[in-house]
């Protein structure tokens, strides 16, 4: 009966140490993915070296696991931004060329969206005063908006709205960047012509 017991023990343990394992292979995986280089869609027909928005990044830490946001930077060039090249109450794709692309290797709390680790699309709907956050699991359409269809509409994991404010100074091109935020979260925020956006991000409770 001992022995039973010691090989009943030793088969737990065993299995204990795999499973422990398999999820160390997985969190290092998800971190390795969240530091590759952004996913580059029809590069042949436009390469990123004649791209009039370049491809950029922003990538910050929740946790101990690294997060990145992959986004193309369109200029004003004259133009007037928000309510006419950005209209309010339209989606837009938070960027150009591409969607916004979001890659976490832990579990996000975005503006009170609960995400699992991997990549999403991020979308938003600008407003005067408030701007709707969109986070999508769907990644391989092109970012623009009319390719926003039912089906990819149906992989939304869910919609949150936050306040929009003024910056400091004219943005000519279309800014993210991340800043420290509360108990350890940060605050991605979105700049552009006179516009300033910060959405919160922390780890899932």
């Amino acid at each position: 009966m001992r022995l039973n017991g010691f090989l009943v023990l030793f088969v737990l343990v065993t299995v204990a140490a795999g499973m422990a394992y398999h999820d160390l292979q997985t969190k290092a995986r998800l971190a390795q993915e969240a530091e590759l280089a952004c996913v580059v869609m029809n590069i042949d027909r436009l390469p990123l070296e004649t791209r009039l928005s370049p491809l950029d990044s922003v990538s910050f830490t929740i946790e101990d696991g690294p997060v990145k946001i992959c986004y193309g930077r369109p200029s004003a060039k004259g133009r007037a931004v928000m309510d006419s090249l950005v209209p309010y109450g339209q989606l837009w794709r938070t960027g150009a060329n591409e969607p916004t692309m979001i890659h976490t290797s832990v579990a996000l709390d975005i503006a009170g969206i609960e995400v699992e680790p991997g990549t999403y699309s991020l979308y938003t709907v600008p407003g005067e005063s408030e701007w709707q956050v969109i986070v999508n699991r769907s990644t391989s359409q092109w970012g623009r908006e009319n390719n926003y269809s039912d089906e990819v509409r149906a992989q939304e994991v869910g919609r949150a709205t936050v306040r929009a404010g003024s910056t400091g100074e004219f943005v000519e091109t279309f800014t993210i960047s991340a800043i420290d935020g509360e108990s350890g979260g940060v605050s991605v925020v979105l700049e552009w012509e006179n516009t300033r956006v910060a959405i919160p991000v922390a780890g899932a409770s």
